[in-house]
């Protein structure tokens, strides 16, 4: 049988994502992508032009939806939205850099950073919380479509804590992979289980 094959791709960036420092934008602040973000969204959806995609995926978010329409304008397809798989709920910290988090909220700070796989971001969510509501999204899709090629546009966390899973690592190591803005995350599924075949593949956007 044809294993499925499942392209994970993160978001194209937001000023959010540039801005020095940058801040948490979390699931509620919602941006568009900027100009530069457009650009690695064509980019990718030009490098997955000539994959047999049957089905586009992505986050309710601005930031994904917009990267995921410009993959599907490319197969003729249209974006079905799934909410799992919207980015982490960041809590109080949302519109906030690292460095006024660690000033005001130093303990939390400490702890979320010691152990995010349980200790959540202050009055949001933790990466085992993501995986718990994400993960079911995934696995959903990868039996909706066996044997096809489907694209998911999805968030920096999100994509983190996946890829720690399907590596079998603790989830307390995902906050150390890194997910590139418009990377693409290549997950196979095959004879009951699945693999992640490639991670962060961001040699499309060197143009």
């Amino acid at each position: 049988m044809t294993a499925t094959q499942l392209l994970l791709v993160r978001h194209g960036t937001t000023d959010a994502n540039v801005q020095v420092p940058y801040i948490l934008q979390g699931s509620s602040i919602d941006l568009p992508l900027n100009d530069n973000g457009r650009r690695q969204a064509q980019l990718v959806a030009q490098f997955l032009a000539d994959h047999p995609v049957k089905h586009v995926y992505s986050s309710p978010l601005q930031r994904a939806f917009e990267t995921a329409a410009a993959i599907a304008e490319r197969h003729s397809l249209n974006v079905t939205q799934v909410a799992e798989i919207t980015e982490c709920h960041v809590g109080v910290w949302e519109g906030k850099d690292w460095g006024t988090i660690a000033r005001e909220d130093p303990e939390a700070y400490r702890l979320f950073h010691d152990d995010p796989e349980t200790t959540p971001y202050l009055g949001g969510e933790s990466y085992s919380d993501v995986l718990r509501r994400a993960w079911p999204a995934f696995e959903r899709l990868l039996h909706q479509h066996a044997g096809e090629t489907i694209v998911v546009v999805a968030h920096n966390i999100v994509n983190r804590v996946l890829c720690a899973h399907l590596m079998r690592l603790e989830l307390r190591e995902a906050k150390g992979l890194a997910q590139g803005n418009c990377c693409v995350n290549i997950i196979e599924h095959a004879a009951g289980k699945s693999t992640l075949v490639t991670m962060n593949s961001v040699f499309h956007l060197r143009g």
